[in-house]
């Protein structure tokens, strides 16, 4: 059985230059992450304030043995920003297409897609396939089961499926964080920077919902699936993607390694998670068929 590989995917919350370094120091030096990816998914405005770290990053990463992936933006709303999709779909490095803009320039090259491409069927995981689509991050409402019927039908493709994490959800032309403080989009501030797991959202009743991350909602809740081996073999999942949040990534890295090693239980597992400082309680409905927002059991 080959060994299932970790993920350590794109940070989507905006946080400083310093902050970064510190980050991924500690990712490169001790952690079980086998492939780490770099790069801004979700608002371009924030991109000239990390651009300059990524290539610090990118050799910090190398030197220690892990396999960078450069992401690209999910929704490129600006000349500028189209051009910095095409740009980095040219580099050398894998590339993430968070968005189809870029798989002209990239098609005939190795690369990864990311959850918010829509990837609901066995025909689209193919057509993507057949353009060079080395791994394939499913989207985070498909169940297991389609999960595994997608994957048998694609032998050749690396199926990744995000198992740890607020929920990527949807993106938006607002910015909601912006709004928030009475800001327009174009003039915000980046406020978004004050809260580096995106900030709540709560119904009219006071119960948590969602979580706002500038443009971007998230789940409220920390999706986390614990498959044992045996379970990611069936569903032919070659590799689980953990989200960047302010807890101790490294630990939870550790955790999911040692689950996919057959060393720890899921239950273990997500005991072991719940000690972890998350900005929500567990949930795992999507990967069992049923509400996303369902608590995580293993």
């Amino acid at each position: 059985m080959n060994r299932i590989g970790l993920t350590l995917g794109p940070l989507l919350f905006n946080w400083s230059a310093e902050r970064l370094r510190g980050f991924y120091e500690g990712v490169a030096r001790h952690s079980a992450f086998d492939r780490v990816h770099l790069g801004e998914v979700v608002c371009g405005k924030r991109m000239p304030f990390s651009d300059r770290v990524w290539p610090e990053l990118i050799g910090m990463l190398e030197d220690a043995g892990k396999e960078v992936v450069l992401s690209t933006l999910a929704l490129p709303a600006t000349p500028r920003e189209r051009r910095s999709v095409l740009e980095i779909c040219r580099d050398g490095h894998l590339v993430e297409i968070n968005d189809l803009t870029g798989l002209p320039v990239r098609t005939g090259l190795p690369f990864v897609v990311g959850p918010l491409v829509n990837v609901y069927s066995e025909g689209a995981a193919r057509f993507l396939a057949a353009r060079g689509a080395q791994t394939i991050c499913m989207p985070v409402e498909l169940s297991l089961a389609s999960i595994g019927a997608i994957a048998a039908a694609c032998r050749d493709v690396e199926i990744e499926v995000f198992a740890f994490g607020r929920l990527p959800l949807a993106l938006s032309s607002r910015c909601y964080h912006a709004r928030l403080h009475g800001l327009h989009k174009d003039s915000c501030q980046f406020v978004c920077e004050r809260d580096p797991d995106g900030i709540d959202v709560e119904t009219l009743e006071g119960q948590p919902f969602l979580a706002a991350n500038g443009i971007q909602t998230l789940s409220h809740g920390v999706h986390a699936f614990c498959p044992t081996p045996a379970e990611a073999a069936a569903a032919r999942i070659r590799r689980l993607r953990l989200s960047p949040h302010s807890t101790d990534m490294v630990i939870a890295g550790d955790i999911y390694r040692a689950v996919l090693d057959g060393v720890t239980t899921p239950a273990q597992a997500l005991a072991r998670l719940r000690e972890l400082r998350l900005p929500g309680e567990l949930v795992d409905g999507y990967a069992r068929g049923a509400a996303g927002c369902s608590p995580a059991a293993p």
